[in-house]
């Protein structure tokens, strides 16, 4: 099905872009929405006492709210997405750490499974829509890939930088950098080398998500783990105050609102 294919949508479903314009802010907020996803999940499971399963069950259910008034919105609005990126970080690291430390499966197991299931997912969305460009999620079954997609780029990442930073003992200052250089290359092969957009920017998206995990685990985690020690509280309210702050001039400046034209 083509982009001029959709014929079962309302014009008002199909005005406006339900994700934000790919911008400096938006890079920004997502990789401290996966710090937060990193810090948050530690915080409500560990020091907050309520356990991974139970931990698990909350939060997924209060994703489960934002997920239906983000896909119920008729356009993008920066606190309700944002909100919603933030859980599902929150969620995907969750069901990552879940079958790790709760059923004892090898990170090296998740990783290559997370990746299986996100090719599958990027194979049904393109089958179907043939794009995977996020300037068209201007329909909801599109939207859906979309949230699927993100779902698992985040469970992925999370068991990618655990790999990196904890089975193969690189630290999480060293797996930051390493994944921040990827992260570059992959941006020199977009700006410089005049790759493709849209695979260029699934890639950083898989990207920031360990990037922003080693951050998080670096700042929380204990001097003698190899972090600073500013614990999970502390780290999770200085990046979500930063990402409030973000979203607020977001909010006034709608500088990443998309207008999509009827042909988009």
């Amino acid at each position: 099905m083509t982009d001029l294919a959709i014929t079962q949508e309302s014009f008002i479903d199909r005005l406006w872009s339900k994700v934000p314009l790919v911008t400096l802010a938006f890079w920004l907020i997502k990789i401290m929405a996966t710090t937060v996803g990193e810090t948050g999940a530690d915080l409500l499971s560990s020091r907050l006492g309520l356990g991974l399963s139970i931990t698990s069950w909350i939060m997924s259910a209060v994703f489960a709210v934002f997920l239906v008034l983000q896909v119920r919105a008729k356009a993008y609005t920066p606190a309700l997405y944002w909100m919603t990126v933030v859980l599902i970080s929150v969620v995907g690291t969750l069901i990552s750490d879940n079958l790790v430390d709760g059923l004892g499966i090898s990170l090296k197991t998740t990783t290559v499974a997370f990746s299986l299931i996100l090719a599958l997912v990027f194979a049904a969305w393109y089958n179907s829509e043939e794009t995977l460009s996020i300037h068209s999620i201007v329909t909801r079954r599109r939207e859906l890939f979309y949230w699927a997609a993100v779902l698992f780029t985040f469970a992925l990442g999370t068991s990618a930088g655990d790999l990196v930073a904890e089975g193969l003992d690189l630290g999480y200052l060293n797996a930051a950098l390493l994944f921040g250089a990827l992260i570059g290359i992959t941006a020199m092969a977009y700006f410089v080398f005049n790759q493709d957009a849209v695979m260029c920017f699934w890639i950083a998206y898989i990207l920031t998500r360990p990037f922003g995990a080693s951050i998080g685990d670096y700042f929380a985690k204990p001097n003698i783990a190899g972090g600073l020690g500013l614990g999970t509280v502390t780290t999770s309210i200085i990046f979500m105050t930063l990402i409030a702050g973000l979203v607020v001039y977001l909010t006034a400046t709608k500088a990443d609102s998309e207008v999509v034209s009827e042909n988009a």
